[in-house]
């Protein structure tokens, strides 16, 4: 289990909590409140569902665009991980 999340379980749960609060109050500054940020799924859902394989297309381009930079990081912030441990344990 812990290698699929990267350490032990309830430190992430910890982590993922104070990101959580990080990202609420900066979204708080920006008078996003939760309910908009629902709608605005809802709204998102109700459009692929009516816009079929066009929201789809839509999805996907910004589903490509995200993981072009998403992706990499991840995979470097894996590894370097990986390479920390293994010099702790040597």
């Amino acid at each position: 289990m812990n290698r699929i999340f990267g350490g032990p379980v309830l430190a992430i749960i910890f982590k993922l909590a104070v990101a959580s609060i990080a990202v609420g109050i900066v979204l708080a500054i920006l008078g996003i409140r939760p309910i908009d940020l629902w709608r605005d799924f809802l709204a998102t859902a109700a459009n692929i569902w009516s816009m079929g394989f066009e929201a789809i297309e839509w999805s996907m381009q910004y589903l490509v665009l995200g993981a072009i930079v998403v992706v990499p990081i991840f995979i470097v912030v894996r590894l370097w991980t990986m390479m920390t441990e293994r010099e702790k344990k040597d």
